[in-house]
């Protein structure tokens, strides 16, 4: 059996707990598509190039039928949002399985590649599975399947000294944009035991980074009543575990105690991941989003005033219903004042029933990609000067791969997986391995890319 992760680090997660299910059900895994006899597609429905990019996954594994692959079965997302709609306008997918069919995948892929073609589920709103009162939820969670929750081993589909944790699922948030609360649920904290038993489980299986992973981090333990700062303090305390690294943080809900904990404990790497979404603070109210400019700066400021050397990354949308030009000069002013060293720049397009959908003063679409353009081209331009800001100060690198000519790439502190950059380093007579921790100097950049070489301390 094969599986293919799409999508984002919580994803990631959820497959390999998919992963480890069937292989305690009997299945073995394998790393490619030709030897597999059965493929799962583990789908992202975010956006709609992610939607685009599933399909085509699904597409392309169900051409090796006529190779012998006996069953091709999507899940997550995609699947959970869509169900019934999906399986009819892609049959050539075997199964369409909602989230409520993970405990028992083994058995239902077993069963599907036996010739079984389960009826795939209506999608529901699963904000309406758990109470609405947070602290309501955690006795009623039993009754809910929430994957990453109730912690079984994962198995392993990367081999890196970095993994995602997830410490918690779901949104309560009602961002006009984003879709993901409808088909991911209310937000459930994991308990605090829970989370630290699997970092303990990934250190012993070769982890050295945990990146802890949610839709909104910064919420985490408001239903069980703990904080993510209480987390991060008890992660703090796993020998073995040298990195911990905190995504998806909402800017509005970094309260003083919070900042304090990520800026001092000493595991706890000097990253934040601040979605700001815009600038403007009419467009933000009409994303039902909180900030403006100097709150935004205020943060940023608070942050570098205790750790100059912290890594800031963010995103931004471009071209929401209503967004003028007099916002998108608020937005490129404020990028150029706060010196962010990542931002993903997307286009706004409507997503099925959200609140931004429904919205009037659509921005057309050949503005909204000019608008996309010239922010784009600002980012890059002042995350190029960012990372030349740190010519002459010295990282720690987590390597990752060897490269040519003994030189070796890996990922500095405030440098997320597969997002924010990558830093090389050079040759050096200290004998280097993936997974090393190694304070390097840097001598050069190339956009946000650094170039360093070893110290030895």
């Amino acid at each position: 059996m094969h599986l293919i992760s799409l999508g984002c680090a919580r994803n990631e997660v959820d497959s390999e707990e998919l992963a480890g299910r069937l292989a305690a059900g009997g299945f073995s895994l394998v790393d490619g598509p030709d030897e597999a006899a059965a493929i799962v597609v583990n789908t992202c429905g975010f956006i709609d190039a992610a939607k685009k990019d599933s399909i085509d996954t699904l597409l392309a594994a169900a051409e090796r039928k006529a190779d012998g692959v006996q069953a091709v079965v999507a899940v997550g997302c995609l699947a959970e949002r869509y169900g019934a709609e999906l399986a009819r306008e892609l049959p050539e997918a075997d199964a369409v399985l909602g989230f409520d069919d993970y405990p028992e995948i083994a058995e239902r892929l077993r069963w599907i590649m036996d010739g079984g073609r389960p009826e795939a589920h209506e999608p529901r709103d699963r904000r309406n599975l758990l109470p609405v009162a947070p602290v309501a939820r955690p006795a009623r969670a039993a009754e809910v399947i929430v994957p990453g929750h109730g912690w079984i081993p994962r198995f392993r589909l990367a081999r890196g000294a970095s993994a995602p944790l997830k410490i918690a699922s779901g949104c309560d948030r009602r961002c006009a944009f984003c879709a993901i609360p409808s088909f991911r649920g209310s937000y459930l904290s994991r308990p605090v035991a829970e989370v630290v038993a699997e970092a303990r489980w990934l250190v012993e299986n070769g982890v050295r980074e945990a990146v802890l992973v949610s839709e909104n981090s910064s919420a985490y333990g408001k239903d069980i009543a703990s904080s993510l700062e209480a987390l991060l303090a008890e992660l703090a305390k796993v020998d073995g575990l040298d990195w911990i690294r905190v995504s998806y943080l909402q800017p509005a809900e970094v309260r003083p105690s919070l900042l304090a904990a990520m800026l001092e404990l000493q595991p706890v790497v000097p990253y934040f991941d601040l979605p700001f979404q815009h600038a403007s603070a009419a467009v933000l109210r009409r994303m039902r989003r909180f900030g403006d400019p100097d709150t935004f700066l205020d943060l940023l400021d608070r942050i570098r005033a205790g750790r100059p050397e912290a890594g800031v990354r963010s995103n931004v949308i471009v071209g929401f219903p209503g967004e003028t030009e007099d916002d998108v000069s608020t937005l490129l002013d404020f990028l150029a004042a706060a010196q962010l060293d990542a931002v993903g720049v997307f286009g706004y397009s409507d997503e099925e029933g959200t609140e931004g959908a429904r919205l009037p003063d659509k921005v057309p679409d050949e503005l909204i990609a000019d608008r996309v353009d010239r922010v784009a081209t600002v980012v890059d331009e002042v995350s190029a000067t960012r990372a030349e800001d740190r010519i002459g100060t010295s990282v720690q690198v987590l390597l990752e791969a060897p490269g040519a000519e003994g030189c070796w790439t890996g990922r500095a502190a405030h440098q997320g997986p597969e997002t924010d950059g990558a830093t090389t380093v050079e040759g050096s007579s200290v004998q280097l391995a993936p997974g090393s921790l190694v304070w390097s100097r840097v001598t050069a950049t190339d956009g946000v890319d650094l170039v360093g070489e070893v110290e030895v301390r």
